[in-house]
């Protein structure tokens, strides 16, 4: 009896748990079919641009600086190229505060035109 077969006009679980939870809320919302990306594109193109420069800025400022400014020293230019990795984070993380200071501002400018 452990290894009962499900006939097909019967439901599992799983869809009884789901008529479960559709009859006990009818108050929430209906999630929409929309194919429109949770993230703005803005957003998208930002993170890739900082990832971008999170690889690029770091690996090739070691590079240009090992045998030109640091004469051979990778210590420094090791250095130098983990400075170079937390600037850019630094900025990564200014840049989003400032997008998610303008999208309150606008919020708030949104709700004193509608008053």
């Amino acid at each position: 009896m452990a290894n009962r077969r499900i006939i097909s006009t019967e439901k599992t679980i799983l869809d009884r748990d789901d008529d479960d939870a559709a009859s006990s809320s009818p108050s929430l919302p209906q999630q929409s079919n929309s194919t429109a990306p949770a993230v703005p594109m803005d957003v998208i193109l930002k993170l890739l641009a900082f990832t971008f420069a999170m690889v690029v800025i770091p690996i090739g400022s070691y590079f240009l600086t090992v045998n030109t400014i640091f004469k051979g020293n990778s210590t420094y230019a090791g250095g130098l190229a983990a400075l170079m990795a937390n600037v850019v984070l630094v900025g990564y993380v200014i840049v989003a505060m400032n997008e998610d200071q303008t999208e309150q501002l606008e919020a708030k400018r949104k709700g004193s035109k509608k008053d």
